[in-house]
């Protein structure tokens, strides 16, 4: 698939299954987030890797911080916590840290991980692989912070579920892009 293709075509796919992607095909997603746009070359982003029993792992952190909110969960709320990373064979959770630097604010190294991730699922879907990008409530949890050793000056930017597509791909919309580009100042 040429670049092109896939930057103007790219779709998140939230219904995933086995296999997830490894080999040549990880390697590229791996590769392409550390070509994202990062003023001052800080690189100031980290990526764990969970997949196998490790889903497990992290589906036990995300109902021991749904408890730490909620102590009165039921059975099936509880369940949903626990098998929330089982959505896809593959979870990378993309991890932010703050670093100081005098020309780069904190502000411009979340975005610059934040193009790490979209160079990632990208290139997910340039080969094939279903990916999305998920955040809330989870993403901003100090048990998952704790739970998955993350410093005082790190933070999750969000959860990119990976794993090869169950079904078609849903196609978006062409949205115009008058209705989002303008000349300023205008004629």
């Amino acid at each position: 698939m040429l670049a092109i293709d896939a930057l103007v075509n790219r779709v998140s796919c939230g219904k995933l299954q086995k296999p997830a992607p490894s080999g040549e095909v990880l390697g590229n997603i791996q590769a392409a987030a550390l070509r994202a746009a990062d003023h001052g070359g800080l690189t100031p982003w980290r990526f764990l890797v969970v997949q196998g029993s490790g889903l497990n792992d992290l589906g036990a952190l995300y109902l021991e911080s749904a408890k730490a909110e909620n102590e009165t969960l039921s059975d099936a709320q509880a369940l949903r916590y626990l098998n929330m990373p089982e959505r896809a064979p593959m979870v990378v959770v993309a991890i932010a840290e703050a670093l100081e630097h005098a020309k780069v604010p904190v502000s411009e190294q979340l975005l610059a991980t934040g193009a790490a991730v979209q160079n990632m699922i990208t290139a997910a879907f340039a080969q094939g692989v279903g990916a999305y990008w998920r955040t809330g409530p989870l993403a901003y949890s100090e048990v998952v912070r704790s739970g998955l050793g993350l410093s005082a000056k790190e933070s999750i930017v969000g959860f990119i579920y990976l794993g090869t597509p169950i079904g078609d791909l849903k196609v978006k919309p062409v949205r115009p892009v008058s209705d989002f580009f303008q000349e300023w100042p205008a004629k």
